[in-house]
């Protein structure tokens, strides 16, 4: 009985330190990232090298990705609204569901699974290799340098890869409107102008921000945790991807509570 009073004690001070690690880095890097300071040639350099590795080199995987899940998943959708006679509601379900939840929350898992677990190797090789120490002898600061352009190429990426994974649904809605409803595309269009909300696209945008800045940070961090031996980099990873995928759900919670407060 001790024991298990002893190591639920160690899970729960381990939970709240990695808590509190975790937001007090958030916060660090945040005000780096409003601090003129921070931004000189090479630190935007880095940004747009990222920026291109993140949105542009994944383009033909999620195109093809976005094509297939957004034409089963409007197929299904609107056969759906139909059968249950909802044809009132369906620009405000297109909008609410396939834009404002499913678009950002597939973007984030693709990003995550791709560049979550990349970003988080390559910081955990450059620990075990001692490059990091290598830039602190150096007098380079591994958050302008490092960090901070991996965590707003992703910000920016997640933001852009969402839009375009709401083109694409809503592009496919076009077909199956017009064969479940007989609707033609200024019809479409219009149900789908009188849908949009600002407030939701507020929290469209800011969720995908958040996303993007929590499945970067936390990796970057878990990174940062592992050892100088080369056993230690897979369990890095392993534990950031766990501590990503609590994250995202944990912002998609939040998001939700915003909607309908």
């Amino acid at each position: 009985m001790k024991n298990i009073i002893e190591n639920i004690g160690s899970s729960t001070i381990g939970m709240i330190s990695s808590f509190y690690h975790t937001i007090t880095f958030a916060i660090l890097i945040t005000f780096k990232m409003f601090d003129r300071k921070t931004y000189n040639s090479a630190t935007l350099s880095v940004i747009t090298a990222q920026i291109y590795y993140t949105s542009v080199e994944i383009l033909p995987l999620f195109i093809c990705v976005s094509v297939i899940l957004g034409t089963l998943v409007m197929g299904i959708l609107l056969d759906t609204i139909k059968a249950l006679g909802l044809d009132q509601y369906l620009g405000t379900i297109l909008m609410g569901f396939a834009v404002n939840e499913l678009s950002p929350f597939v973007t984030v898992l693709l990003l995550a699974l791709r560049s979550g677990s990349a970003i988080n190797t390559e910081i955990a090789v450059m620990k075990v290799n001692r490059e990091l120490d290598t830039l602190q002898a150096f007098n380079i600061d591994e958050n302008n340098y490092l960090f901070i352009p991996r965590i707003i190429s992703v910000m920016i990426s997640l933001v852009l890869l969402t839009g375009l994974f709401s083109i694409v649904l809503l592009t496919s809605g076009v077909l199956f409107s017009n064969i479940l409803f007989g609707m033609g595309l200024n019809t479409y269009s219009m149900l789908l102008v009188n849908s949009i909300e600002f407030s939701d696209m507020t929290i469209l945008f800011f969720k995908c921000l958040t996303f993007g800045f929590f499945i970067t940070l936390i990796p970057i961090l878990s990174g940062m945790r592992a050892t100088y031996e080369l056993t230690s980099i897979p369990v890095s990873v392993l534990h950031g991807m766990i501590r990503v995928f609590i994250a995202i759900i944990m912002i998609e919670v939040l998001s939700l509570l915003a909607r309908f407060l």
